[in-house]
């Protein structure tokens, strides 16, 4: 059993047991109501000048909250393992496909905090702020680690399945905003996350199996 498999196993394991914290928590944000609020932000898009992104912050409800909050680290661990790329990568669409991921979600991660500010809510989503969560397609610690002590074929592979799974969780958190959620601005972000990360998730698969 190879390094790659053996960390794989490991890493399902703990991620079932940890999805269902996460889910008991993300119930718990939205058990807080549906309140909507009419206040300015900031900058709420890629591209976008604040006094348009003030323009747009418009409504938002309990979903958009738990997204942006729930988002916010899953996309600073996606840039993270983007940039582990870089000296331990060996095929060329790992290498381009980090670059890409990093280029997208960078952006977004300042957007997330911009709308969590305008909004007068906390970055971190309550009492799971902190918790090494292995739900919802994050990785552990440990993963991370593992992830940073391989290189060649071997990273390739791992970098590859880790984000699958990451990509996955983020489509479901974002679908899940498409369905409960009120702000203009995060529902257009959550339509980005679904179609480019459904895309990438395929190439990945792609470039899995050939290796």
């Amino acid at each position: 059993m190879t390094t790659f498999t053996r960390a794989l196993r490991r890493r399902s394991a703990r991620r079932i047991a940890a999805m269902g914290v996460v889910a008991a928590g993300a119930l718990l944000l939205a058990a807080c109501g549906d309140n909507g609020h009419d206040m300015s932000g900031m900058d709420h898009g890629s591209g976008r000048s604040s006094a348009t992104a003030t323009a747009e912050a418009g409504d938002f409800n309990d979903a958009d909250v738990t997204f942006a909050q729930m988002m916010l680290p899953h996309h600073q661990q996606a840039v993270e393992m983007a940039r582990l790329a870089d000296g331990r990568a060996s095929d060329t669409e790992i290498k381009d496909l980090a670059g890409t991921i990093e280029k997208a979600q960078d952006p977004e991660i300042t957007t997330m905090t911009g709308w969590l500010n305008s909004w007068g809510k906390p970055a971190a989503a309550g009492s799971m702020a902190g918790m090494d969560m292995g739900g919802d397609g994050m990785m552990s610690d440990k993963d991370m680690k593992e992830l940073k002590a391989m290189k060649g074929t071997e990273f390739d592979k791992m970098f590859a399945q880790m984000m699958i799974d990451h990509h996955n969780g983020a489509i479901d958190m974002a679908r899940t905003e498409q369905k409960s959620g009120r702000n203009t601005d995060a529902q257009t972000m959550a339509d980005g996350i679904v179609k480019g990360q459904s895309a990438e998730v395929k190439q990945l698969q792609g470039i899995l199996d050939r290796l």
